[in-house]
C-alpha cells in the first residue's frame, strides 16, 4: 500500500460535527484520456468527517453505474496528495502544502490551504491540477434517475436524471405534457423524447415554433382552413394538427400564441375537435399535444395576456429542463458529444482518441476550466455553437486553441460566475515591470506564465521577452538537456517537481521534454 492510498486519519464511524450534509463528489471535466470524461468519485472520507486525499493513485473514480473504477493515473500529477477537509459543517478546505502538483482552483492559483464555502461547492468548484486534469467539486446528492444517454440526451447530473425520469413516468399516458425552461435548454430534444418513449413513436411528431408564425396566419397553420376562408387563400390547407395525426404535435413558445388561438387550443384539448378557419363543421383529431416555453405563463395569465383555463390544461403534467448552469458536471460530456459529431463531419474522429503516453488532450485542460466557469446564458445551445466554431477553426491542429474573440467570450465567467475575483486586465506597459517584481511574481505562480502575467497586467508575449532580458531568468526552451536530466533524477522522475527546482513552466518543461524524446 502506497502511503498516498492512506486517506484517513481516523477509522470510518459516524460523522463528526465537522462533515458534510451533502456527499462531496469529484467529477472528471478533462483527462489525457477522454473517456474518462464523466467519472466520479465520492469522497466518502469527507462525509465522515476524516480527510480526503487526491494525487496520481487516489481516490479510484469510476463510470455511472460501473462498480470499479481507476485512479487518474497522469504521470504528471504529484504522488504527494492534495488533501481535502471539513472544518465546520458544509465548508471544505484544500490543502496543496504537501504536493508539487501545480493547483488551480476556478481560475486562481492555490497555494497553501483554500477554502470553499458552500454556495460555491453547490455550484462545483472547477480543479485545474497541473495543467492536466481538470475536476469539478460538488457538493451534491447522487442522481437517482436514469444516468444512461437516450433519445440524445446527454449528461449524468441530477437535474437531468430528474428529467428523464420524468419522460419515463409521462410518456405512455395521453394527458398533455408543458415542458418549462430557458431558451436553448433542450425543450424539443424532451419532447421528441417522451413521443419516441410512447405508444405514438410509429406516428409523426411535428414541431411547431408559434413565435415564428405571424399571428395573423396561427389559428390557419395549426387548425387549417377552407379554400377562400380568408384573403390569399386559394386552396384548402390541412393544418398542423392534422399533420399529427396520430402522433404528437409540440408547441413551442406557446406563450406567443395570439387570444383567438388560445381559445381555439383550448376547445380542442377539452373536446379532440378542431375547426378549420372558414368551417362551420368540427373535425375530430388524434394527436397528443406537448407544449414549451421559457415565459412566466402565470404573469401573462395576470396581466390578461394568456387564459387561465388553458394554461391549466396545458400543463396537466409539467417537466422543469435546468439550465446548464445548474447542471455543470454536464458541460465536459457536452463538449466531448458535441465534438465527436463536428470531428466526424471534417474527417478527424481520431482527434478524441487516448493520446499517447505522456501527450497531452486534444481539449486542452485550460479550456475546458474556462468552459465550465462560463455561465452560458445561451444553454446547451449556445455550447454546441461554440463546441463547432471551435472545431471548424482548428481543422488540422494538434490541439484545440482559442481566437481573440472567443477568449474575449469566456472572460465574461471573470465578471457572472466569479463576481469576488478582480482579474487584472492588460493594464500596464512592459518596461513598467522591474527586474524584482517580475522574479516574484512568477515565484508566487510556480512559474506558470498566464497566472503570472495576469497579476502583472501585461500580455504572455511581453513577460516572454521580459523573462529573456531578466539576468537569472529562463525559459524551459534555453535548459540544456544534460541539466533537465539531472533535474529529472532528483525528483526521482517528477516532472512538475523538477520544473520547479528548474524555476520554469511546467508545461514549457513538458514540451522541452517531448522535443527531446524523453516525455
Amino acid at each position: 500500500m502506497r502511503p498516498d492510498d492512506l486517506t484517513t486519519k481516523k477509522p470510518r464511524g459516524a460523522a463528526r460535527p465537522g462533515s458534510c450534509a451533502l456527499p462531496v463528489i469529484l467529477t472528471i471535466a478533462s483527462h489525457p484520456d477522454p473517456s474518462r470524461i464523466g467519472d466520479r468519485a465520492q469522497l466518502l472520507d469527507l462525509a465522515a468527517g476524516n480527510v480526503a486525499s487526491l494525487s496520481r493513485s487516489a481516490p479510484d473514480f469510476t463510470r455511472p453505474g460501473e462498480a470499479w473504477g481507476t485512479p487518474l493515473e497522469d504521470p504528471y500529477l504529484s504522488r504527494r496528495p492534495l488533501r481535502l477537509s471539513v472544518p465546520r459543517p458544509g465548508f471544505v478546505v484544500l490543502d496543496a502544502g504537501e504536493t508539487t502538483t501545480p493547483v488551480v482552483a476556478d481560475g486562481e492559483v492555490v497555494e497553501g490551504s483554500h477554502p470553499f464555502s458552500p454556495a460555491a461547492l453547490d455550484r462545483g468548484v472547477v480543479l485545474e491540477l497541473a495543467d492536466r486534469v481538470v475536476l469539478l467539486l460538488q457538493r451534491r446528492e447522487e442522481p437517482t434517475g436514469s444516468s444512461k444517454d437516450r433519445h440524445g440526451m446527454v449528461g449524468a447530473s441530477r437535474g437531468i436524471a430528474r428529467v428523464r425520469d420524468s419522460i419515463r413516468r409521462i410518456a405512455d399516458l395521453e394527458v398533455p405534457v408543458l415542458l418549462r425552461g430557458e431558451s436553448g435548454t433542450g425543450k424539443e430534444l424532451a419532447a421528441r423524447a417522451i413521443h419516441q418513449s410512447s405508444p405514438r413513436n410509429a406516428g409523426p411528431f411535428v414541431a411547431v415554433n408559434l413565435g415564428a408564425i405571424p399571428p395573423s396566419l396561427a389559428a390557419a397553420e395549426l387548425f387549417g382552413s377552407v379554400q377562400g376562408a380568408f384573403t390569399g387563400s386559394v386552396k384548402a390547407q390541412a393544418g398542423y394538427f392534422r399533420a399529427a395525426q396520430g402522433g404528437t404535435l409540440f408547441l413551442d413558445e406557446v406563450g406567443e400564441a395570439p387570444p383567438e388561438v388560445q381559445v381555439m387550443l383550448l376547445r380542442s384539448l377539452e373536446s379532440g375537435e378542431i375547426f378549420p378557419v372558414g368551417s362551420q363543421r368540427p373535425l375530430r383529431v388524434d394527436a397528443r399535444l406537448i407544449a414549451a416555453t421559457d415565459a412566466d405563463l402565470e404573469d401573462r395569465v395576470l396581466q390578461g395576456n394568456f387564459k387561465a383555463p388553458l394554461l391549466h390544461r396545458l400543463s396537466a403534467y409539467e417537466v422543469w429542463l435546468p439550465p446548464l448552469r445548474e447542471r455543470r458536471d454536464d458541460i465536459p460530456l457536452f463538449v466531448r458529444h458535441f465534438a465527436a459529431l463536428e470531428l466526424a463531419d471534417v474527417g478527424e474522429e481520431h482527434r478524441l482518441t487516448e493520446p499517447a503516453p505522456g501527450g497531452a488532450a486534444w481539449i486542452p485542460a485550460g479550456l475546458m476550466s474556462r468552459l465550465l466557469r462560463y455561465p452560458w446564458p445561451g444553454n446547451v445551445r449556445q455550447l454546441r455553437n461554440v463546441v463547432r466554431q471551435l472545431v471548424i477553426d482548428n481543422r488540422g491542429r494538434p490541439q484545440l486553441a482559442t481566437s481573440p474573440r472567443f477568449d474575449r467570450l469566456l472572460d465574461q465567467e471573470a465578471r457572472v460566475s466569479n463576481p469576488t475575483r478582480r482579474p487584472s486586465p492588460i493594464s500596464r506597459k512592459p518596461m513598467e515591470v522591474g527586474a524584482d517584481e517580475l522574479a516574484a511574481a512568477l515565484r508566487a505562480h510556480r512559474f506558470e506564465p498566464a497566472a503570472a502575467a495576469r497579476e502583472l497586467g501585461i500580455s504572455r508575449p511581453s513577460l516572454y521577452n521580459l523573462v529573456r532580458r531578466h539576468p537569472s531568468l529562463r525559459l524551459a526552451e534555453d535548459l540544456s538537456e544534460e541539466e533537465i536530466r539531472e533535474a529529472l533524477d532528483r525528483s526521482s522522475g517528477d516532472a512538475v517537481a523538477a520544473a520547479l527546482e528548474l524555476e520554469v513552466s511546467s508545461r514549457g518543461l513538458r514540451r522541452r521534454l517531448t522535443r527531446l524524446g524523453l516525455a
